[in-house]
Formats: C-alpha cells, structure tokens, sequence
C-alpha cells in the first residue's frame, strides 16, 4: 500500500517527465500500424481433429476439381428459363463476359463458361454434321459462342423443344451433367424450367479459411454484374465469392461509417453527463485515442490482422479506459471537495484508487492470457490483444491522463476557473438516492436478496445449458439495409445489398458446388470390393435427406466409379477395358482393378488424379464426394455421412467423412468445449490470484472469492438472454463470456476495495456499503452507461453477427453493473458479518483516533 501511495505521489510530482515519458511509449508502440493488416473476413478457426486433417491431405494428394478455381454462379430467371430467346440471351452473355477486359484475364482456358444453352447449341451443331447413319462425326471440334448462337437462331421454338426433350429425356443418359445446371424441381424431359444456372470458372486462389477473394476476382465480378443488368430479357442475378467479399468490405466500410459518428455522439453525451466539464472530456477522449493506437500498434508489432471478430477489442478497450477515468476523476473531485491544493488531490486520488486500478489491470490482463491456454488461435489471439490493451489503458489513465490533468488544472486555476467538481453520485442527488437502494437492502435483509438472485441464476442456469452453438457463412452479410440508413445524406447513406437473396436463391433451388462431403479411404483401394462399396454409396446417397439431389434424382458424386463411367462414355479403349474387367455386367471392374486404374491414369490423368492418389507405385488412396445441401444441419450431415461411409469399409481400409460441412460442425462443437475450458481456467486464475492479494493485503483471501462471485453469476445471465434472444454462440458472440468477466471483475474489485477502505476508516458496515455505493457507484454508473450506449450502437450495424454482438455485449454490461451494485453489497455485508472484519476494523480505528488525540493533547 505504502509503494502504490509513492508511485501515486511520484506521478503527481513529476507530472511533466511522466506526460512525456508515457506519451514516447505510445508513440513507439503505435508505431507498429504501418504493419497492420486487415481482413475483412471471418478467420479461420481449427480445432486440429481428425476430419481437418484428411482434408488437408485431400487437398495435398488429390487434383481437385477446384484448385485454383473459383466459381461464379449465374442464376437466369425467366418465363421458362428453357425458351430459344433465352437461351440464346444466356449465349450472348457468355460472349461479352468471355470478351470484357476486366473479366476476360481471370477465367480458365478450356471452357470457361457453360450452361444450358451450350449443350443444346452444341448438340445441335453435332446432329446436324452427323453422317447419313446419324452418327457424330469425332472429328467435329467444341463449337464457338458465335457458331453456338448462329445455330440456335436457325432453330425454331419446335425444334429446340425437340432437341431438349431427346437432350434432357434420359435422366441417367449422357448428359446427366446438365441437370446441376437446372434447379431441383425441374422435371426430366420438360422443354420449360423456371431457372438455370450458367458457370463462370475463374483461376485464382481464394483463400481457403475466410472464403475471401483477391481483388481482380471483386473486379471481375462487379464486371459480370454489370454486364447482367444490361442484358434484356430474362433477370440475372451473378453469385461468387468475388461478390460476397465486395459485400462484406462494403458492409464493414459503411457499418464503420454509420456507426462511428452514433457512438462516438453517445459517449460524448455520457462523459457530459458523468463530467459536466469539457476538460475532463477532452482528457478522456485522448486517453482513449492513445490506448487504442497503443493497441493496434501492438497488433502490428506481433503480427496479427485485424478482422471483425477483434472488433470487441477496442470496444472493451474504451469501456475499460472510460472506466478507469472515471474513477480517477470522480475520486479526484471527492479528495479536491476538502480543499486541499490540486496535486494533493490527485496524489489522494490516485491512492485510494490505485489499489484497485493496479488489481482491476493485472487480474483482467491474466485472466485474458488464461486464454493462450484455448487450442483455438482465435482465442489465443484475443487473449493476448486483450491483455495488452489493459495494461496500455492502465498506463495511460493510470498516469499520463492524471499528470496531465494536474498540470492543466494548475494552470486553469491559477487564472481563476474553478476546478473543484462535484463526484457524480455524492450528496443527497437523485442518482445517489437511485445507487443507493442495493446497499440499503443489503444492510436490512441481505440474506433474502442473495436466496432470490441464486434462485434466479440456478433458472438462467438451466437456460443456459440451451446456448446455440450453430453458425452459418450467411451470418456475416446482409439481408438488407434499412430504409432510414438508405435515405440519409450523402456518405452516410447506404447500398443495396443483394447477395444474400441470391445466395439464399442458389441453396434453395441448385446443388452448390462448395457444399460437399469428402471420404477420404485409405488402404485397399484396388480390391473390386472397394469399386462395390462406392458403387452401393451412389445409390444409396439420394436416399439421405442432407444429400443434394439433382432434378434427376441422383445424387451429385464425384469418385473411381463416377470417373471410370464418365472415361468409359467417350472413349472406346477405355471402355473395352472396363467392358474385360466387368464380369456380372453392372458396369463396375470386378477384377484386376489396378490394372484399370492404370490405364484410367493414361486416358485421362487429370480426371484420374481427383480422386485417385498413387506413391511409389502403389495406389494409396481414393476420394469419393458427395454433394450435400448448404443449408442441412451439421449434425445430420455428420450422422448421415457415417451411414455412407460405412459401405466404403472393409478389407483394412480406413475411411474419414470430412469436407467443409462436418468440419464446421466439429468446429462448432469445440466451440461450446473450448469456451468452457478457457472460462474455467479464467475464474480458476483470477479467483486464486484475487484471493492471494487479499490475504496479503487484508489478510483475508474471502474476500477475493467474494468479490469474484457477482461475476460467475452474469455469465449464467448472458449465456441465458444469448438462448432467449436466440443469439447463438459463434466465432464472435464467443468471446462475450471473455469481456464479461473481465468487465464484471473490474467492476466488482472496485466496490470491493472502496468498501474495505471505508471499514479501514472507522465506518460501520452500513455507513461503509453506502458511501461505497453512492460514490463508485456512481463512478461505476457513468461507465456502464457509456459502455452499453457504445456497444449499442452496434445493434444498428449492418452486418447481422455485429448486430447479435452488440445486443447481448450491452446487456451483459448492464448485468455486470446490477451484480456489482446490487448483488454484491449483500455479500459483503455477510462476509463481514461472518469473518467479523467490521469489528476488528473499527478497534484498529478507534486505537489510531486515541493515538492521535494523545498526540494533539501532548502537543498542547
């Protein structure tokens, strides 16, 4: 206690070398942002199992289909999607993609773009070049767009219906292919649709773990979307992740915007309220502004890049600065009340709440480096971010803010201007009479408050237990923008967002490609009862509700079998070879397979190496894929993808489901389970180390336990509002549990250690709990408002996971500050009803008023 009052008094004293030395600090710390990265992206998050790990060899043994590639999906709707007009408008668009400047260096070689109208022009080219026998010529090359849209135009509506009939009739024929290119309730052989799809296939690498595009595919993209819009007749609606990254940047761009100047006009007018001092606000204002360039340079400096899960960050950052400052400031006021000049003031000031500062900033900065604990990065990265930004803003409005307020308060002074405020909460006010009402009742009937909160925890606890763990990609855009943010001026207005609607379109009525289930088997892949197994899964795929099945009725796969009848189709050596190695005639080798697959690899090696891998000779490995819906349920989809792995089981072989499905449900189930453990091993770290400085400081280590008990109670709260406002736990509502104990333990520490000192001052335990209440009460009162009308304002974000984050961060705030001001006056009251501090406090009081009343006796 004697170390903190002389670092208290050193700060005052030397008021100028400590502004200069801490405003260097920050200055070489935030140094470090003309390193930092942004993503506007979700991160990834890795749990290391078993599934994410076969994917990782998938994608490092097997030639996918989409490496490198991405995909853009271009949705027609129309009358009938089928007609010759707008087929030949689909041609027509194909044709300006494959020639604009923008879009044209990004697509692949060999053809880049396909849909409906492709396979019907190009068929009708290849029956009319047919010999007299009817058959084609092999000779016959792909046709051109313009050969393609010429022979459609010769076409009439007769003909092409003619032609889709015999095309699209055979529903496992040939062209069976065709059906992912028209929505699920086409019926086979109909010469109408309500909508098809053309493909654009881009080469670029996007990266895998956020699903975000480089810039020339955002580019090329809006390039495809423009061009959409000008093509009449059909209504085109263009999907890719080039578009929905440009949604997320522009969400985040305008979120940013909007949202900025509403929260930083709601703190403005708190601190007014709090402060009633424009100084005191400035001040404010730029300890805030240095903590959080203290922070991001920090984020540079390691190496970590910015992206909206950290958006909790600085909002907790500021929290706890305003926080911090209003402590400083209130108890400043209520030291400067006696009339003692201003650095005495501070000095007092900064003593009394220094002790509590000092605990508040190392119990919150370990319990947030409990988390370097949590096998997530995400967690990890939190953790350690959170933990320097703490220590920043304990720095900054721990001695640079104070030393500058002394100095200008000084210098105000001495040309007159009073700057003695009152502390917000004291004297007889109508906040004060409000803070009050927890104290009183706890020094009436504290047990009664403690049975009816626990009787209302063990509920929320038991609501809890329900949290949503469930997270979908369409969480990070926007539904759409509403009409008050569209119709305000200038800047401030926002977009129109679409891709949403589209992407929602493309899940309900088309077999998304990004959507699949992989089976990864390794061992005896060459044993024709492999071929068997793979076989038995094709057909019973469609029979499994998370398939998605094409209007034909068959399940989208791709694997040895698939490719081996796909080979076999077009190319007749191939075929005789299957043809010998078939003996009951169901198309599927029965015998001497590796040598099928030998001359699969030599026929076609790229379609080989998708789902075959071989290593020194011996084939190792194989893939089989199976397209599932995007909008199944993880669970089902886990549960349902065993049943069909167990046909590929067998003769030694090892089979792993996994894909991007079952992967982000075992994400989501490690969600719940690494939040569990960090937050244990939180509490467990703050609750021994609270109870070690108690013991040394007080001499009871109760008191720490005490003081950490409001806390676990606004947990169950959150966890239980998140159920009922159907808030689910994903990779950024995650860390709310995080934030909550850290801004519920600064909160508690604070009454706690007021309400010692006032015992320590002769009080009794009533008096204690109420001057306690009434002034960091009130101190606490200006904080959390400022907090929740901050965090807020996030309810209007655009982007939905931000509006979620904001809700339930406001309302874990406001239950923080009730646990703090309400629950915890009880409890300490009982602790000091049962240890009996309160009596021994007031002989220790008692003795040093006899000793000085000697001393001033003595002196006369």
């Amino acid at each position: 206690m004697q170390q903190l009052e002389r670092i208290a008094n050193g700060v005052v004293e030397h008021r100028r070398v400590t502004v200069l030395l801490v405003f260097v600090l920050v200055v070489a710390v935030s140094g470090g942002i003309v390193f930092l990265e942004h993503e506007s992206a979700m991160p990834a998050f890795t749990v290391g199992s078993a599934e994410e790990q076969a994917l990782e060899d998938i994608e490092a043994n097997f030639s996918t289909a989409q490496d490198d590639v991405t995909v853009a999906q271009i949705v027609v709707e129309d009358g009938n999607a089928l007609s010759k007009g707008t087929l030949v408008s689909t041609l027509e668009l194909q044709q300006e993609i494959r020639t604009n400047e923008s879009i044209a260096p990004t697509l692949v070689d060999d053809r880049p773009t396909v849909g409906i109208a492709n396979m019907v022009a190009t068929a009708a080219i290849r029956e009319q070049s047919a010999g007299p026998d009817g058959t084609e010529s092999a000779a016959v090359p792909d046709p051109t767009l313009d050969e393609q849209i010429a022979a459609l135009e010769a076409m009439d509506q007769r003909e092409v219906e003619a032609l889709l009939e015999r095309l699209l009739g055979d529903a496992a024929g040939a062209n069976a292919d065709a059906f992912a290119l028209l929505p699920s309730d086409y019926e086979p052989g109909s010469t109408e649709a309500s909508a098809s799809m053309v493909a654009v296939f881009q080469t670029d690498e996007i990266d895998a773990a956020t699903g975000q595009a480089p810039p020339r595919i955002v580019d090329s993209q809006a390039a495809m979307q423009d061009i959409a819009a000008g093509i009449d007749g059909p209504d085109l609606q263009v999907i890719g992740n080039g578009v929905l990254t440009a949604e997320m940047d522009q969400a985040n761009g305008e979120t940013f915007l909007l949202l900025g100047p509403l929260a930083l006009l709601f703190v403005l007018v708190t601190l007014s309220l709090a402060y009633r001092d424009v100084l005191d606000i400035a001040l404010s204002l730029v300890g805030i502004v240095l903590v959080l360039l203290w922070t991001f340079g920090a984020l540079g400096w390691i190496g970590i890049a910015f992206n909206p899960t950290l958006i909790a960050i600085p909002v907790l950052l500021i929290g706890l600065s305003i926080d911090f400052g209003i402590h400083v400031f209130m108890r400043y006021r209520e030291a400067a009340a006696d009339g003692d000049p201003i650095p005495t003031s501070m000095g007092a000031a900064l003593s009394g709440v220094g002790v509590a500062l000092v605990w508040v900033t190392v119990t919150t900065t370990i319990g947030f480096l409990s988390n370097l604990a949590s096998p997530v990065p995400l967690i990890r990265e939190i953790g350690l971010i959170a933990a320097i930004g703490i220590v920043g803003a304990f720095v900054v409005f721990g001695a640079f803010v104070p030393a500058l307020k002394t100095i200008l308060d000084e210098r105000l002074e001495a040309r007159g201007f009073d700057r003695r405020g009152t502390a917000l909460g004291t004297g007889d006010s109508r906040i004060g009479r409000l803070l009050s009402g927890g104290a009183k009742a706890a020094g009436r009937a504290p047990v009664v408050v403690l049975v009816a909160v626990l009787l209302l925890t063990a509920g929320t606890t038991v609501v809890a237990t329900d949290v949503s763990t469930s997270f979908e990609s369409e969480d990070t855009l926007v539904e759409d923008a509403p009409g008050w943010s569209q119709s305000l001026p200038g800047p401030f207005a926002t977009s129109e967002y679409t891709a949403k609607e589209t992407l929602q379109v493309v899940d309900e009525r088309f077999v998304h490609p990004d959507s699949q289930v992989e089976f990864l088997v390794e061992g005896s892949v060459t044993d024709p009862s492999f071929l068997a197994g793979v076989d038995d899964l094709e057909r019973k795929a469609p029979e499994k509700d998370v398939v998605a099945v094409l209007a034909n009725g068959e399940a989208r796969t791709t694997s040895p079998v698939s490719v081996i009848d796909s080979v076999a189709a077009r190319n007749e050596s191939f075929n005789a070879t299957v043809a010998a190695t078939d003996t009951d005639g169901d198309g599927v080798p029965d015998r001497n397979v590796a040598t099928v697959y030998d001359e699969l690899f030599a026929t076609a090696p790229d379609e080989a190496a998708q789902v075959l891998h071989q290593a020194d000779g011996e084939y190792r490995a194989a893939r089989v894929s199976v397209a599932v819906d995007r909008v199944a349920s993880g669970e089902a989809v886990m549960a349902q993808s065993g049943d069909l792995a167990a046909n590929l089981d067998g003769d030694g072989r090892q089979v792993v489901a996994t894909g991007s499905p079952v992967v982000a449900q075992i994400v989501q189930d490690s969600l719940l389970e690494s939040l569990l453990i960090t937050l244990v091993v939180t509490l467990l770290v703050i609750g021994v180390l609270l109870g070690g400085v108690y013991r040394v400081a007080y001499g009871s280590a109760t008191l720490g336990l005490v003081t950490l008990v409001p806390v676990l109670l606004t947990v169950s709260w959150v966890f239980a509002t998140m159920v009922l406002l159907d808030i689910p736990l994903n990779l950024v509502t995650s860390i709310v549990a995080s934030l909550a104990i850290g801004l519920g333990v600064d909160y508690s520490i604070h009454v706690s250690e007021r309400f010692r000192t006032e015992l320590a001052a002769g009080r009794s335990v009533e008096d204690a709990i109420l001057t306690t209440i009434r002034g960091t009460g009130g101190a606490l009162l200006g904080s959390a408002t400022t907090t929740v009308l901050g965090f807020g304002v996030l309810a209007f974000a655009l982007l939905p996971i931000l509006q979620q984050f904001g809700t339930i961060m406001a309302v874990m705030i406001v239950y923080a500050f009730l646990a703090a001001i309400v629950v915890l006056p009880s409890l300490l009251v009982l602790w000091t009803r049962i240890t009996g501090v309160a009596d021994s406090d007031a002989a220790v009081a008692d003795q040093a008023s006899g000793d000085a009343g000697e001393t001033v006796a003595g002196s006369d």
